[in-house]
């Protein structure tokens, strides 16, 4: 993998932590729905700092280069096939066990988990502002 790889490295490992703490809260609620609370607001908040960057990023690059929403942040044609299906992979796989665990204990602190997928929406708009390929204005 090229230029990106912290970006990407730090998406893996936001998902794998919140996989682990979302699945064990949902399967042990009471020793585990204060981690997935704590953890899944920090994801929301850290994906927030990150999605707000990226937009940053891409307002200061957007004078040079035709950046449009789509490849920002679902990386359509501005990021490698590696670097998309990761990136992508770990937004996909925060949404599905989002939905899922948070449905099994609906109108408790598991809902909170719902929030988490805003960090891999982020980490993605940041990869793309940082490293993606936009063609020029």
């Amino acid at each position: 993998m090229t230029d990106g790889s912290g970006v990407v490295r730090a998406s893996d490992a936001g998902t794998a932590v919140f996989v682990v703490v979302a699945v064990a809260a949902a399967l042990a609620r009471r020793a585990f729905s204060t981690v997935a609370l704590v953890v899944s607001l920090g994801l929301f908040g850290a994906g927030c700092l990150a999605f707000l960057a990226a937009y940053a990023l891409a307002v200061r690059r957007s004078r040079t280069d035709a950046i449009g929403m789509g490849g920002l942040f679902l990386l359509q044609g501005t990021a490698p096939k590696e670097v998309r299906r990761r990136l992508l992979g770990a937004l996909a796989l925060q949404v599905l066990v989002a939905v899922g665990t948070a449905a099994a204990h609906p109108f408790t602190s598991q809902a909170f988990v719902i929030l988490a997928p805003m960090f891999g929406l982020g980490m993605a708009g940041l990869w793309a502002a940082l490293y993606g390929r936009f063609a020029p204005r």
